[in-house]
């Protein structure tokens, strides 16, 4: 931490394409097929148990072990990108950019760490929630088809793959969107799939007029293509265009003001373990899309007779781009705040919470957009703010599955008293939501402190609406106070609600030789709160409460440990905005 400040003016002082230009070419890849292992791993296990199906213990250890693999595969390659630098892998030795390339740089590496270390915690969590039942119906493949496309999503090196491992993602989520079979869940998934299919879609059609415009589909020569435009007869105007249209299927993956719709449903359907991968990272799938391809690619791309559109400056793509982003970013951090205020259960809450949220990290990008001195540091804070927000959010996501899975309700009108009931329980989701308010020492502090960080020093630039990003910022942060101290002030503290009346070593009751709560000394005879009746045991499970406790201790050792992590994101940054060294990777030669 004593680093930080340093770190930070480091940042606001840097133009990118002038440091970057220079840079040395990445020393000779002695293991390229390391850049593939987390990709094979999680692919593996789906395969690994669809083939153990019929054994409910086997599929469990395979999933587990496939995790943990996993998570290993992502530890070697982040120690390797960070020895040698960009690492890249050409699929049946096809040379890019006519074959199929993955690439890993520090961007990539970044954001694949701690998907890794939340799908661990993720799978682990599912072994305990999950009954005998789902997990017989596939829901561990499912889960790691999943992960296989959003593992690809880092790392594939070429704009149609991407397409490609979206919907590897987007087709097993839909069925786990809809894995209890009710109504809702199966009206949520439906919503999600029509949405994403017809996002898909439109992808599809942007991706094909991309590839007609600059003749490639290769990430990296089209950056170098567009970079020089007219020594390759690219109109800069059709691909602006189709950069948008691409540009807004990713603000539908992210969840993004005004495309937030499907975003409370699917993630009140889901299992809660699912609805945490989908908020911890799936989400940030879009926003990796968003940086990778208009802060790499589109960034490099101008207009040589300017934006002439009301409220547009400049030449730049980015510059198009910045309003745009910031109007999403405003908008959501208001609709998803103002929302989660007024919402009457925990699910329901941190859905909103979510779109709030994604609004926080997509903040320093529309700053960073229109303030290219400060790039570097906004992409750093958007990345930050991105890992603070997967493993809180997962944590309250997991903290709010092991609510139901005790007492079947997460209504705040049936809950109160649980940080009494179970310290453990109420401080890893106190934990949680102080980090997504932004108190240290937790690593909200720091990922709060940075886009702000990011606001103040576009302002001392003069930045276009660097004080309004300011004002939107604390706004936002006033409203995630109100929506946390309402939740737990009504789930948490006070008196215990009817539910909880129910919780095992409850003060004012017993449990009975049955496994049924008592009150004064007999027999409970109130009626169960909805949703609670087939509980028989009430008290939490001692392994699912170990999970978000390790969870929880995770933002405290983020925060106290912040050196490393701001380190890595600074390194992410510089790989985002180092055009000519991403290309030189890939393609060989000068960039």
């Amino acid at each position: 931490m004593v680093e930080f400040a340093a770190w930070s003016a480091t940042f606001v002082h840097t133009v990118p394409l002038a440091t970057t230009a220079n840079s040395p070419p990445s020393p000779p890849i002695p293991s390229p097929l390391v850049a593939i292992l987390p990709l094979l791993a999680p692919l593996a296990t789906a395969v690994g148990a669809l083939l153990v199906r019929r054994s409910d213990r086997a599929q469990r250890a395979v999933s587990v072990l496939g995790a943990i693999a996993y998570l290993g595969a992502v530890a070697a390659l982040y120690a390797a990108v960070a020895e040698q630098g960009t690492l890249t892998y050409q699929l049946s030795d096809w040379q890019a950019p006519f074959g199929i390339t993955v690439v890993a740089d520090s961007l990539s590496v970044f954001t694949l760490a701690f998907a890794a270390a939340l799908s661990l915690a993720a799978v682990v969590f599912s072994v305990l929630y999950v009954d005998s039942y789902g997990q017989r119906v596939s829901y561990h493949p499912l889960y790691h088809f999943m992960m296989v496309g959003v593992t690809g999503s880092f790392l594939t090196g070429d704009v149609f793959n991407l397409f490609v491992w979206f919907e590897v993602m987007l087709l097993s989520s839909y069925v786990l969107v809809a894995f209890y079979s009710g109504p809702e869940h199966t009206r949520a998934a439906l919503g999600y799939a029509v949405l994403n299919l017809l996002g898909g879609a439109v992808m599809l059609v942007a991706i094909g007029g991309l590839y007609a415009t600059t003749g490639t589909l290769n990430i990296a020569d089209m950056a170098r293509r567009l970079a020089n435009a007219s020594e390759y007869g690219i109109d800069p105007v059709p691909v602006l265009g189709l950069s948008a249209v691409l540009f807004s299927v990713f603000a539908l993956k992210a969840g993004l003001v005004p495309f937030q719709f499907w975003v409370p449903a699917a993630y009140r359907a889901a299992p809660a373990p699912v609805a945490a991968m989908l908020a911890g990272v799936v989400k940030k799938v879009g926003i990796y899309a968003i940086v990778r391809l208009n802060f790499t690619v589109f960034a490099t791309a101008t207009l040589p007779a300017g934006l002439s559109l009301p409220g547009f400056v400049g030449e730049s793509f980015l510059s198009f781009y910045g309003p745009i982003l910031f109007v999403m970013a405003a908008a959501s951090i208001l609709v998803g705040g103002i929302g989660a205020i007024s919402r009457e259960d925990l699910d329901s809450m941190l859905a909103y919470s979510s779109i709030g949220q994604i609004g926080f990290v997509t903040l320093p990008l529309a700053v960073g957009a229109t303030v290219p001195a400060i790039r570097p540091l906004a992409i750093a804070a958007s990345l930050v703010y991105a890992l603070n927000h997967g493993v809180a959010k997962a944590l309250l996501y997991l903290v709010s599955g092991t609510i139901e899975d005790t007492v079947g309700t997460v209504r705040f009108r049936d809950l109160g008293g649980i940080a009494v009931r179970d310290p453990v329980l109420g401080g890893s989701f106190l934990l949680g939501a102080l980090a997504l308010i932004g108190i240290p020492p937790l690593s909200g502090f720091f990922a709060k402190l940075l886009v702000f960080d990011t606001s103040g020093s576009a302002l001392a630039l003069d930045g276009r609406g660097a004080a309004l990003a300011i004002a939107i910022g604390l706004t936002g942060s006033i409203l995630t106070i109100v929506y946390f101290s309402r939740a737990w002030t009504r789930g948490f503290w006070g008196p215990p609600g009817r539910a909880i009346e129910f919780w095992g070593g409850a003060d004012d009751g017993a449990v009975s030789g049955d496994g049924r709560a008592t009150t004064d000394g007999g027999t409970a005879t109130d009626p169960v709160p909805e949703g609670a009746a087939e509980v028989e045991s009430t008290s939490p499970s001692v392994g699912l409460v170990g999970i978000v406790a390790v969870l929880a201790l995770s933002l405290v050792v983020l925060g106290l440990g912040f050196d490393p992590v701001a380190d890595a994101a600074m390194a992410a940054a510089e790989a985002a905005l180092d055009r000519e060294g991403y290309v030189r990777a890939v393609l060989g030669g000068t960039g």
